[in-house]
């Protein structure tokens, strides 16, 4: 397998010490192990997929700058996203830090590597790393005077484009870049259908604004953006360790990220399942259920459409 030149200059490889090799599967995308021998010898693991046509290069642009943005915050959750961009032969490609999945656990690990690992390893579960995304807030956007609802790029929820446009109002975003996007699409593609559309701009109208505006939440205080994985379920998570060295933490990956209400990740997470009893009772520990704490159930099945 050889690696395209353009990847190789802008990642500044040196292709006499460089391979690259089949590694793992994706629905989407082809993907490889990238692995160069660097000028102090050491070897640096990175990760690559690769896709042919627009929709894939739109969704690496998406998935380098959610990579990023979530990485900025808590490094040990994600790997970082080194280059995105068309290669000679015309495929789109995304290049990040190696992720070696892993379902060892610290205990399992020989007494000298166990020290080792604890002194490397964050000390965060996954828990409190969400939490502490969660509970940090967003950047202001260039030409922006405060955070904003949005995202710099679009980004895709599975192969679904998901339109970003900044918005200062929260439950405008959702109604507008979220159910009725989707409602545009679904109608684009299957036709339109007149109960439906008039079901989903009821809640538009009508849901959305009760449960989400700014004079209601959080005792009218109104909610601040923060870095959302968007498109956390259980399949998106696991253990590894990025990179290729270190210790084993706990990890996300595949994002599809947006500044917005923290619930918003819980919507995805609630409908797939797989976070138990254990980890919503640490997270909320960390970022509490927002105001009003009796309508959170109502907030999270909203945020599952």
């Amino acid at each position: 397998m050889k690696l395209d030149p353009s990847i190789v200059r802008t990642l500044s490889l040196h292709p006499a010490t460089t391979t690259v090799s089949t590694h793992g599967s994706s629905g989407f995308n082809s993907t490889a192990k990238i692995t160069t021998t660097l000028p102090n010898k050491t070897k640096k693991h990175l990760f690559m997929k690769s896709a042919p046509g627009k929709a894939a290069e739109e969704m690496f642009r998406g998935e380098h700058a959610s990579l990023n943005a979530i990485h900025a915050v808590v490094p040990s959750l994600c790997p970082a996203s080194l280059a995105t961009g068309v290669s000679e032969d015309g495929n789109a490609f995304l290049v990040t830090d190696f992720l070696n999945m892993s379902s060892r656990s610290l205990s399992s690990s020989s007494t000298a590597e166990t020290q080792k690992q604890q002194q490397q390893h964050s000390g965060m579960s996954l828990a409190t790393k969400l939490a502490t995304l969660h509970t940090t807030p967003a950047p202001t956007p260039p030409g922006y005077t405060k955070p904003q609802f949005g995202f710099p790029v679009t980004t895709c929820c599975g192969s679904t484009p998901q339109p970003n446009t900044f918005n200062s109002n929260w439950a405008n975003f959702y109604a507008q870049n979220r159910l009725q996007a989707i409602l545009s699409k679904c109608e684009h593609n299957h036709g339109a259908d007149s109960d439906f559309h008039s079901l989903v701009m009821q809640v538009v109208e009508k849901v959305v604004p009760r449960l989400l505006g700014d004079d209601h939440l959080s005792n009218g205080q109104g909610i601040t953006p923060v870095v959302i994985h968007g498109d956390l379920w259980s399949g998106n998570a696991g253990r590894g360790i990025i990179g290729g060295e270190g210790a084993v933490e706990d990890v996300v990956f595949d994002p599809s990220a947006v500044y917005g209400h923290s619930e918003y990740e819980l919507g995805i997470m609630n409908m797939f399942g797989g976070f138990g009893r254990g980890f919503f009772e640490e997270y909320h520990r960390l970022c509490p259920k927002m105001e009003p704490v009796g309508e959170y159930a109502d907030r999270v099945a909203l945020y599952e459409l």
